[in-house]
């Protein structure tokens, strides 16, 4: 996953995050994903949503037909019950909707799920009680977190089965996970001390009919993807350097003034500070100030334009950049909204029915995302390969093996970091098979009444497969770089790269001889993951 699962000691926790519907951030779900903070329902918000629930309660008196509060769901909605009937109805969509499929998400998935939910509902249009709100917040204060299959939803009527774990464990049923053990969902709630909830009439609907599973994935897939083009940036300008490259590629003449699209410039600028004062990556006009001398030709010693996987990794992960730009936006706006149905227009005094659970915005922007992110992929392949082919290193040694004599009993044994690259190439090929869009597979489903369907939540976690794969791909590139700049001679490369390097060799040793590097490509993963690469 791109979050690691971090509880942050009491002591370093803010005092609280307070939910009011309308002002939560991406870094606010990360921190709730690490356990960072504390959530509670703000004053303002509880009394929107005790507004809302009236409403709904006398709407239901006058026995009108509320889609999915007293008529039955989807294409039984000309079906309407009686308001005896109505929270009976309320629970059976946790019900019938209980049959997803496929791996449990983990767990700070779930933790953000959940804090969405919560906002969704403390925007007070959905007629729910305070109590149901305070309840989910109680569970995440707990950590006691529902297993949610992440496979069965067409991101349509917002993720109703995997959403509807989520209800199950309100109302005590089913599996969670408490502190990561599993148990049954009701003795976690009595182990709280907390009755299980009895829900009354279109809370059910309330909890299941929205995306905030899709808008968990895609929160930490843009929170995940902004690192990852950081560390991008700094295996730019390690392999720059290892490669004897040209520093003057990334002037700020070329970005600035001739080119400025934000993320393009930023990397560049990114990449230039990491290059200050290193005597590896230099300007070509500070190698060959003295011309030709009278010769008519010569052959220069070092090519004044690198290949373009570095001439041009600006303009790659500056797209990626530049695309997390806008996604914020997006994503930041579906999770500070009311995205169920119906919806309680307390102002007007009518319930409003619409489709605001459709996944739309979160799909495209995770499709593009997904893009960005394969892209950036092939870029770290393709520079990888430029180090360890020595037809292309710039003398550096065949697949980054440590010279040895020819009389030396090793010689001629071992293959340095061959098999490393072809690993990435693999995990290369599989970022670009999944970045294919997901958006425009739409299917028609539930008897044609979703007869246009988002797959968001398909898009989202496939966003998330990818940063998984970025992140692995990342790390072989980066004990490449490592091993590349100290045959290279490091004392020679960049302060910010020799603090990296000691960094990564804390956890990862030089390579000598040949040896396992399963273990040594995750821990380099688990540096990249938890932000501490960005710390060395």
């Amino acid at each position: 996953m791109a979050i690691v699962d971090v509880s942050v000691p009491a002591e370093l926790r803010r005092s609280a995050l307070e939910l009011d519907g309308s002002s939560l951030t991406i870094a606010d779900a990360l921190e709730v994903a690490r356990r960072g903070v504390t959530v509670r329902l703000s004053e303002v918000a509880g009394r929107r949503v005790a507004a809302s629930r009236e409403l709904k309660r006398r709407l239901i008196a006058d026995e009108i037909p509320i889609y999915g509060v007293t008529t039955g769901y989807g294409d039984s909605a000309h079906r309407q019950v009686s308001p005896a009937k109505a929270a009976r109805l309320s629970r059976g969509v946790i019900d019938f909707m209980g049959c997803g499929t496929g791996p449990v998400a983990p767990p700070e998935v779930a933790r953000v799920t959940m804090l969405l939910r919560a906002n969704c509902l403390a925007k007070g249009n959905s007629g729910v009680r305070v109590e149901l709100v305070q309840r989910l917040l109680d569970l995440l204060e707990h950590d006691v977190l529902p297993f949610i299959p992440e496979r069965g939803s067409c991101g349509a009527s917002g993720d109703l089965a995997p959403l509807s774990y989520v209800g199950r464990a309100l109302c005590g049923d089913g599996r969670v996970a408490v502190a990561g053990q599993a148990c049954d969902a009701a003795e976690a709630l009595a182990r709280l001390r907390l009755q299980p909830v009895v829900l009354e009439a279109k809370e059910g609907l309330a909890l299941t009919n929205g995306t905030s599973f899709m808008s968990a994935f895609a929160c930490l897939a843009v929170a995940g993807a902004r690192e990852l083009a950081n560390v991008a940036d700094l295996l730019t300008a390690m392999a720059s350097q290892a490669l004897l490259g040209n520093r003057g590629h990334f002037n700020a003449f070329l970005f600035d003034a001739a080119k400025p699209h934000p993320g393009m410039v930023a990397s560049a600028r990114n990449i230039r500070a990491l290059l200050a004062g290193s005597q590896l990556a230099v300007d070509s006009e500070d190698l060959y100030e003295e011309g030709l001398q009278g010769a008519d030709f010569i052959e220069l010693e070092r090519q004044i334009q690198d290949r373009y996987s570095i001439r041009c990794a600006p303009h790659v992960i500056g797209v990626l950049r530049d695309v997390i730009a806008w996604v914020q936006e997006w994503v930041t706006t579906e999770i500070n909204a009311s995205d169920d149905n119906p919806l309680f227009n307390v102002a007007g005094g009518r319930v409003e029915s619409g489709g605001n659970f459709y996944g739309g915005h979160i799909g495209q922007a995770m499709d593009s995302l997904k893009v960005a992110l394969a892209n950036v992929c092939d870029l770290i392949d393709r520079q990888l390969e430029l180090l360890v082919d020595e037809k292309f290193n710039a003398g550096l040694t065949p697949n980054l093996i440590p010279r040895l004599p020819a009389d030396d009993p090793e010689a001629g044994l071992h293959h340095g970091f061959k098999g490393m690259q072809l690993v990435c190439s693999s995990m290369t090929a599989e970022a670009m098979k999944l970045s294919g869009p997901s958006t425009i597979h739409s299917r028609s489903t539930e008897c044609h009444n979703q007869d246009k369907v988002s797959m968001g939540t398909i898009a989202a976690r496939d966003a998330r497969t990818i940063l998984d794969i970025a992140q692995q791909i990342a790390a072989i590139h980066l004990i490449a770089c490592c091993q590349a700049l100290e045959l290279r001679g490091v004392e020679r490369a960049s302060r910010p790269t020799i603090d990296v390097l000691h960094c990564v060799r804390e956890r990862v040793a030089f390579l000598h001889r040949d040896r396992y590097l399963d273990v040594d490509i995750a821990a380099a993963t688990d540096l990249i993951r938890s932000g501490a690469l960005a710390a060395c």
